[in-house]
Formats: C-alpha cells, sequence, structure tokens
C-alpha cells in the first residue's frame, strides 16, 4: 500500500516543491511505499511567482542528480482532502505556517508536523535548500527504520 506526505509551503512554488521532488527521488531510489505530494497555504501570497517551480528549486535539484518530474505542474492551493488523504503531513516553516493552518484549516495544526526552513525572505536559498534536503533525509531514514520494523 502506497502511503503520502503532504509538503505544505504558502505558494507552493519554492520549498514545498523542492521538498516534494526530492523526498520522491529518495523514496524511489530506497524502494518506499511512499510518495510525496504538496500545497500552498495561501497561493494568493506568490502573486510575483513566475512559471511553475522556482527556477531556484529547479537549479537545485539538476544539481543534486534529481530531475523534476512535476516540474511542469503549477502550484496547487491545499484542500481538505489533501490533508484527509496524507499519511504524514510536513509544513516547512512552524512560525509561518502554523498560523495559516489555524485560520484555514480549524483542527488540523496540531496534525502536522512542522520543521525550521524559512521562505526566501528569512533564509538564503542554499541554506534553506540545504536544510530541506538534511530533514528529507532524517525523514526517510525513519521510515525505513519503520518499514523494517514492520516486517
Amino acid at each position: 500500500m502506497m502511503r503520502t506526505v503532504l509538503f505544505l509551503c504558502t505558494g507552493n512554488y519554492y520549498r514545498s516543491r523542492f521538498a516534494e521532488e526530492l523526498f520522491n527521488h529518495h523514496a524511489l531510489r530506497t524502494g518506499l511505499s511512499w510518495v510525496a505530494t504538496s500545497r500552498a497555504l495561501a497561493i494568493e501570497y506568490g502573486v510575483n511567482n513566475v512559471g511553475c517551480i522556482a527556477p531556484l528549486a529547479l537549479k537545485a535539484l539538476e544539481k543534486r542528480g534529481v530531475a523534476a518530474r512535476e516540474g511542469k505542474r503549477s502550484p496547487q492551493q491545499c484542500a481538505v482532502v489533501d490533508l484527509e488523504t496524507a499519511d504524514l503531513i510536513v509544513a516547512l516553516m512552524d512560525s509561518e505556517h502554523r498560523p495559516l493552518i489555524r485560520e484555514r484549516f480549524c483542527g488540523w495544526e496540531d496534525r502536522v508536523e512542522y520543521w525550521q526552513v524559512g521562505d526566501i525572505d528569512l533564509a538564503q536559498p542554499g541554506v534553506a535548500l540545504s536544510s530541506i534536503e538534511t530533514e528529507i533525509t532524517a525523514l526517510i531514514e525513519k521510515l525505513v527504520h519503520s518499514r523494517r520494523r514492520v516486517e
């Protein structure tokens, strides 16, 4: 049975898209029965985002030898069904995303795992994307370990 991790950020253009693509690359490589998707918590805040995915995210993926399989998909707004169908929900920045989840998805804020990866105005892209990579590596290791315990 395939399980799903949902990555959330504000615009579904930069951080969550990078996390989705990187997670899917590593999950496939390690044979995990997990797939990632990503959504925006406030897509309307991304009015200045040009294209489907941030060029910074694409370049960082390419640098890591990862093809952006969903790179042509436009950013998508999160809906309750996205939350309901996810086995794990990760928001990329606690202080930024917890209030949005509380406001827009009442009752869900405590069901989300929060990371500490600031947007472009708070963290240099190299630092932010490396932090996401570190978190993804730890998450993959945790899921591989929990799969071994079940088998």
